[in-house]
């Protein structure tokens, strides 16, 4: 097996599914029901494990260095929108985000959390089972709960700026 290539394989007949203008980190492993939306980036040492539950990204979708994405047979999928942020080491673990949501550095967000558009999850946060976030919340502690409530525009300018940074950054490791 070559080093210098990601990981990407079908898991039970599943294949992950890469939108145009998506790039891969070497050291990535994608495996089973993935989709990842359009130009979205997938960085060093993560793992999108889509062998028990799907994972479907949007577009503009960048998931940090040594993150894990993954489910819970029969009970969860993973579902992130357009323009989501997920932070180094985070672990997303079949919950959805809408659009424009900010996971920081080290967080963990359990089975069936729904984080609405325009929130973040704070660093080293952890986002119980079937908890709600709602639009607008900064999100912090363990267990999470809301510190701090932004205006739309604020909560946009932070998880659309972050989004628009990793779509430009991922160009810079493309190999010509």
């Amino acid at each position: 097996m070559e080093t210098n290539k990601p990981i990407i394989h079908a898991v039970n007949g599943m294949a992950p599914f890469l939108e145009e203008g998506v790039w891969v980190a070497p050291n990535a492993t994608i495996v089973g029901e993935v989709h990842i939306g359009a130009r979205s980036s997938i960085w060093y040492q993560t793992v999108l494990r889509g062998d028990v539950g799907k994972i479907v990204l949007g577009n503009d979708v960048n998931i940090q260095d040594g993150s894990v994405l993954h489910s819970t047979t029969g009970k969860s999928q993973v579902i992130l929108g357009n323009r989501v942020s997920v932070g180094h080491r985070a672990i997303v673990h079949g919950c959805t985000a809408e659009d424009d949501v900010l996971i920081g550095m080290g967080a963990i967000v359990m089975d069936n959390a729904y984080l609405e558009r325009g929130c973040i999850v704070a660093a080293g946060a952890v986002v119980l089972e079937n908890s709600r976030v709602e639009s607008g919340w900064i999100w912090a502690g363990v267990p999470a709960k809301p510190v701090k409530k932004l205006t739309i525009e604020d909560a946009l300018k932070m998880t659309q700026g972050t989004a628009a940074g990793y779509v430009k950054y991922k160009e810079w490791f493309k190999t010509k």
